[in-house]
């Protein structure tokens, strides 16, 4: 499979695009002023101790408080952690007190109305290794199915491991690499790691004491070069930049990597920009004619598989069993491109052959595989939908590129003309009967007003003989069609 990544750099912000066979797979996006806090490492001050919950909230100079559950909290969670504390699992609030400083991670960046998470359980990565300071363990990713292979590194990390270390989990990206890359990714996260701990002995609240790379180093730093073809970047310095840090961490990707020079914009070569622009709406149209409705909420996602203007060739069964199969893989796209996470519904269109629907989830998990974040896939349910999980690792690109719409406040739908003028009817009979007035003034769209003026306006004359008021209309183009005002006189 041909793999391109494209980076485009502003000084406001940076974006990386995968491309497979020239078609758009993932999009990453990285602003100067909003940059992902994942990763970060930081003195922390409780603020509140939630036992109820097993939760604590805690400061850590962001706008919200970010949350703290007892299941993420390492033995050793504070500066001054006692032997007491190194010793077994512990409820909340035997672990923490308000005021209490304690080091964290975030694990999970702020989604809309919720705070960061936490843990305590750190982790320093690197191009092969992951450092876990508060952990004594050994483990290896379970995407190295060898088990040959698994026990190889394994064994390599226990030899070149220090008393002192702490613990490390092997990435996939180790599968297969040299004793003497392990032995340099070890030293250069004793390194990070000892600098991390001058850091905290400062004990500044709300000071980060850790970031990780950038998007693009980090984007090298944990992709698989073995399959990607070309790296194009269309900033000089960063392209210099990138070939500095695939020199010395990631060399099999240096030669790969050039400089873009073209003046029209890299993702416009690609059709980049049109893909994220079509990823941003529900509908997504299939190559058959069949589509996609995507409903993106706060609790979960929704997909809905329609056979739409397909017909096919022979009958309705084959129909719908072909409009399906495209739409898995149509759909595992779209949950990479879009960074969709957390619980997924999916409605494929009902299957009466058994055998069809053990072809479509088939070819659903083989699609998943290609994912690289993690998924979980249950049977298919009673009603015949198809309930799914995927690991939240940073915010939807729905979420990065847009806010609600400050008309519909989200909704997605806005009350009718025909809706806002009866609501004005029944402001405007509230407002006479509580205060004494000579006259009133309704401001509103001018689409609220011209139908008042025409199709209602024996309706407001009835009303001005109802209350005994006479009643003004002002169109104002600037307001939205449910915005209006009641003025009294």
């Amino acid at each position: 499979m041909a793999e391109e990544l494209l980076i485009n750099v502003t000084p406001q912000e940076t974006r990386v695009a995968y491309v497979e066979n020239g078609m758009l797979t993932e999009v990453l996006i990285e602003r100067a002023k909003k940059r992902g806090l994942v990763g970060n490492i930081y003195v922390g001050k409780v603020v509140r101790v939630l036992p109820g919950m097993e939760a604590a909230f805690v400061d850590v100079g962001l706008e919200r408080a970010a949350f703290l559950h007892a299941a993420d909290l390492a033995r050793t969670s504070t500066p001054e952690a006692s032997a007491e504390e190194r010793n077994g699992n512990r409820s909340i609030h035997e672990s923490l007190a308000e005021g209490q400083l304690v080091v964290v991670q975030v694990i999970k960046d702020p989604l809309g109305s919720k705070g960061a998470r936490l843990t305590t359980n750190l982790t320093i990565p690197s191009r092969y290794l992951v450092l876990m300071p508060n952990e004594g363990n050994i483990g290896v990713s379970t995407k190295i199915e060898e088990e040959e292979e698994r026990e190889r590194l394994r064994t390599l990390v226990q030899e070149l491991i220090h008393e002192d270390d702490g613990g490390f989990i092997v990435r996939t990206l180790a599968e297969g690499v040299t004793e003497e890359a392990l032995a340099n990714d070890m030293q250069f996260l004793r390194k990070v790691w000892q600098t991390v701990t001058e850091k905290l002995q400062d004990k500044d609240v709300g000071r980060v004491v850790f970031k990780d790379l950038p998007l693009v180093l980090r984007t090298l730093r944990d992709i698989k070069g073995k399959h990607i073809e070309r790296i194009r970047i269309d900033s000089r310095e960063t392209s210099q930049l990138a070939h500095e840090f695939c020199d010395e961490y990631v060399p099999e990707l240096s030669d790969k990597i050039e400089h873009y020079p073209g003046e029209r914009p890299i993702f416009d070569i690609y059709g980049v920009e049109d893909e994220i622009q079509k990823a941003l709406d529900k509908k997504v149209q299939l190559k058959s004619g069949g589509y996609l409705v995507i409903d993106q909420t706060e609790s979960m996602t929704t997909i809905d598989v329609n056979t739409g203007g397909f017909v096919g060739n022979r009958n309705l069964e084959e129909t719908i069993f072909k409009t399906n199969l495209e739409a898995a893989q149509a759909i595992v796209r779209q949950l990479r491109l879009r960074n969709l996470g957390g619980i997924i519904i999916i409605d494929f269109i009902d299957m009466t052959t058994q055998e069809h629907r053990q072809q479509v989830m088939r070819a659903f998990d083989k699609y998943l595989q290609r994912d690289p974040v993690r998924t979980q896939v249950c049977e298919v349910s009673s009603l015949g939908l198809v309930e799914m999980t995927r690991k939240r690792t940073r915010e939807s690109l729905e979420h990065v590129l847009t806010s609600d719409c400050p008309a519909c406040s989200g909704r997605g739908t806005m009350k009718t003309a025909e809706t806002v003028c009866y609501e004005i009817t029944r402001e405007i009979i509230r407002q006479v009967r509580q205060f004494g007035v000579s006259s009133l003034t309704v401001v509103a769209s001018t689409e609220v007003t011209d139908l008042l003026l025409d199709e209602q306006s024996g309706d407001v004359a009835e009303l001005e003989e109802f209350i005994g008021v006479p009643i003004r209309l002002q169109g104002e183009s600037m307001y939205t069609r449910e915005q209006y005002d009641v003025v009294l006189v």
